[in-house]
């Protein structure tokens, strides 16, 4: 498959994208490459982008309403809460068995142009997913829930896995020495993966591969973020989510919120969804280079808008095409005609969003009536149109 006419979030001349067996075969000027035996696709100066990483996400945890009604000063203060004031909500949401919670995790992910999402929690060893779901990790929920904790981070059997770990969500001291207490029971040195780390300093960011950034959902529960723009001097920083207790479910709309931060620049705030969680996690994507596999992202330009500016004007109804590992996700529907000989017999669902209308693969409708007999007051972002076999 070819696909011609597009444009570089990050600069430079209109490029064509060859793929071949999952993986990006050749990058050149656009018509450069000719191949009259495979599926040639063409977009009239479209944006393109390496699949977005979502480095943490609960998939289970998306069918939730943001729960709290107030600033809390860490996390476990907001713990209480919620199950205190919030028991009838959280009974109702999970109610639903968890198979289906996780499926709509998974195209809440897939909607919004992410390829790979990293779920925190029990390891769910999913077939046949539609993006990838990284799970090469060993979690730990936080040092005040997971029961044990300074036994397991000193597990010699894990002591390969990097620990991922929520750490110093709070504005209290008790936050920062939470950060502290993980440093030191690390005593096997294992490599650790910090979540939302508001509290953390940047002595304490050295003993971190990475901080997973989540700055939605920070700014709801205690009207702070961490100080990303101190610590990704002392560590690498990645983007996250987290799940829909906490945050929006569209990811452009934290991304939106992160850059009026300005505490990363435009491109290290691109890095943190594309290249930077690529090596972290040891990815064979985040970038549009031969051998890397086949995630891409394919969007129109608003206002013709240029490289990382068009970028943060992306929204859900702007996608185009989602390729992941070289096979098509969701698509626009005005792009069926020139895909229905490639896609022939599988099966698809037509949906629309903001007024755009997507092709995305499987039976959307099914997943949802299913969540409805459970769920019938929730509100999907999505209208299911139909569903048909291509």
């Amino acid at each position: 498959m070819i696909l011609h006419g597009l444009k570089q979030a990050t600069g430079g001349a209109s490029v064509s994208i060859d793929i071949f067996q999952n993986k990006i075969n050749n990058v050149s000027p656009t018509n450069t490459i000719d191949d009259t035996d495979t599926l040639q696709l063409y977009f009239n100066d479209a944006l393109v982008f390496p699949g977005l990483i979502n480095s943490h996400d609960h998939l289970d945890f998306n069918l939730f309403p943001k729960l709290g009604k107030r600033i809390y000063t860490n996390y476990t203060q907001w713990g209480a809460y919620i199950h205190q004031q919030f028991k009838y909500e959280i009974n109702n949401v999970l109610q639903v068995p968890s198979e289906l919670r996780i499926k709509w995790g998974i195209y809440k992910n897939l909607l919004c142009g992410v390829t790979t999402v990293v779920n925190h929690g029990e390891r769910l060893s999913l077939d046949d997913a539609l993006i990838t779901v990284y799970e090469d990790t060993h979690d730990l929920h936080s040092p005040a829930f997971e029961k044990a904790w300074k036994l397991k981070i000193n597990n010699p059997l894990k002591r390969k896995l990097s620990v991922v770990i929520h750490t110093g969500e709070g504005t209290d001291e008790e936050a920062g020495d939470e950060i502290h207490r993980l440093i030191s029971w690390n005593i096997l040195h294992r490599n650790l993966i910090g979540i939302h780390g508001v509290a953390m300093n940047t002595q304490q960011a050295n003993h971190f591969k990475a901080i997973v950034w989540c700055p939605q959902s920070n700014y709801f529960l205690l009207n702070k973020t961490a100080p990303i723009h101190q610590l990704k001097h002392n560590t690498s920083v990645i983007f996250g989510t987290d799940s829909t207790l906490t945050s929006d479910w569209n990811i452009w709309e934290h991304i939106a919120l992160a850059r009026k931060t300005s505490l990363l620049t435009d491109e290290e705030l691109y890095n943190s969804l594309t290249i930077e969680p690529s090596k972290t996690w040891g990815l064979n994507t985040g970038q549009l280079t031969p051998g890397k596999d086949a995630d891409i992202v394919i969007t129109r330009r608003k206002d013709k808008k240029k490289d990382l500016d068009a970028f943060y004007e992306v929204s859900p109804a702007d996608i185009l095409l989602i390729m992941h590992q070289g096979k098509i996700r969701l698509f626009e529907q005005e792009l069926l005609p020139q895909l229905a000989p490639d896609l022939r017999g599988m099966h698809f669902s037509l949906v629309k969003i903001n007024g755009s209308f997507k092709y995305v693969e499987g039976n959307l409708e099914a997943l949802i009536s299913e969540i409805r007999e459970y769920l019938p007051e929730f509100v999907f972002p999505i209208e299911i149109i139909g569903r048909q076999i291509i």
